[in-house]
């Protein structure tokens, strides 16, 4: 039950609403709910044994009205809210305020609900990020070897600067670094199939082991 509502004075509250208009037991605890906002929502198990000690009390009474039970406030239900008429206004107070504060935490928590929402988006867009970026680092490097053959035909020719001399370790470095650069040419004037894709995988993967193998690389 709502604070506003400890010390008996949903009862109270009850012959007000019953004093608005008769109503049966569902109805006001929907209209509980709409003075609320949806914030509070009493059960029957609250309602009911009140309104049945209210009319015991001969403060409200009811009649059948479709198989339900109508209840309606009493002159002697009158006489007593008319006498606890300041109590009702404090109560009616205080409901305004409780129902502005309840509904200032759901907007604080909806604000913090919605930062949570924002920052996960966020990070999710950062990852989705990454892995395109991965993605596409993936793509360039299978299009590199797309424009070149199998491990199997004859290397190219060494370049002049290299003809007639015996190559160094350093020789080795800048073919590396110019098979690398016509790579990337390749890469940007073509579209390489998913074949030809795996095939230049299947390449390098080649070229590599049989490097390692003439370099006596065990590792």
């Amino acid at each position: 039950m709502t604070p506003v509502f400890g010390h008996g004075r949903l009862r109270l509250y009850l012959l007000k609403l019953l004093a608005e208009s008769p109503r049966h037991g569902y109805e006001v605890m929907q209209l509980l709910e709409e003075r609320f906002l949806g914030l509070y929502q009493p059960s029957a198990g609250t309602i009911y044994p009140r309104l049945a000690r209210l009319e015991a009390e001969g403060l409200v009474s009811h009649r059948r009205q479709g198989g339900r039970k109508v209840y309606e406030i009493t002159p002697a239900g009158r006489a007593e809210l008319e006498a606890r008429r300041a109590e009702l206004a404090a109560l009616e107070a205080e409901i305004r305020d409780s129902v502005s504060g309840l509904a200032e935490d759901v907007r604080v928590e909806v604000r913090g609900t919605v930062r949570d929402v924002r920052a996960e988006l966020k990070q999710a867009a950062q990852e989705m990020r990454r892995q395109q970026k991965q993605q596409r680092q993936r793509n360039q490097w299978e299009q590199w070897m797309s424009g070149f053959g199998t491990v199997s035909e004859p290397p190219a020719a060494p370049p002049p600067a290299m003809q007639g001399q015996t190559p160094t370790a350093r020789d080795l470095e800048r073919r590396i670094d110019s098979f690398s650069d016509h790579a990337r040419d390749v890469a940007h004037r073509v579209r390489p199939t998913d074949a030809q894709l795996a095939e230049c995988a299947t390449v390098l993967d080649d070229a590599l082991e049989r490097i390692r193998r003439i370099l006596g690389d065990q590792g």
